[in-house]
């Protein structure tokens, strides 16, 4: 069996969301300090590197996600290239072969460095959420921030899968991926009433 971890390293240097709280990891104690143990904790935005949204993130009526079901973050899943400039949207006519499973992510290559937030990323389009919701797809996933551009405050792609009811998987690193079917492991944090979590996103070839 073959692993390929598509989370990104969440440190102190990871881009985040400009305006969102960045990650830190203050040190409580330490055994070089002289504890017997060493201890600290984060903080941190959840919407850090791979991580998962909740639908109460961008719908009213939405729940958190530890209320969101486990299976749409487990079982088979695609990885597709798409050929798509930089502040593009996805398009129905960008996919580069058939749908085969019920996950399906997208390998744009538009924000090919977590540590440094670049803006003008590829993104979503709401007329791709709705032809692959029609396709069977449970759960949208990218390499980038966001499934919406970076300054569209209308989150159009946001608001058609909340109205097709997926689940959304964003921030990985796809560029060692080939194109195929995997087996996904994403699963969130239960958080209670929290917008997002981030996850250990790997997918399992064999």
């Amino acid at each position: 069996m073959q692993l390929f971890d598509i989370s990104p390293t969440l440190s102190a240097r990871i881009g985040v969301w400009p305006g969102d709280v960045p990650f830190s990891r203050p040190i409580t104690c330490s055994i070089s300090g002289g504890a017997n143990i060493d201890l600290s904790a984060i903080h941190s935005t959840l919407h850090l590197g791979a991580h998962v949204d909740a639908p109460n993130h961008y719908s009213a009526t939405g729940v958190g996600i530890s209320e969101r079901p486990l299976s749409l973050y487990f079982g088979p899943c695609q990885v597709m290239r798409v050929n798509v400039g930089r502040n593009q949207r996805i398009e129905p006519k960008h996919l580069t072969g058939p749908i085969t499973s019920p996950r399906l992510l997208f390998r744009t290559e538009t924000f090919p460095n977590p540590d440094v937030f670049n803006e003008d990323f590829a993104a979503l389009s709401p007329a791709l959420v709705d032809f692959t919701a029609d396709a069977g797809v449970v759960l949208l996933g990218i390499d980038t921030p966001s499934v919406d551009p970076c300054r569209d405050a209308k989150l159009l792609s946001h608001t058609a899968i909340a109205r097709r009811d997926l689940a959304i998987l964003e921030g990985i690193v796809l560029s060692a991926v080939p194109d195929g079917v995997y087996t996904l492991m994403a699963f969130p944090l239960k958080i209670e009433g929290a917008d997002a979590s981030p996850v250990r996103a790997v997918l399992s070839l064999g």
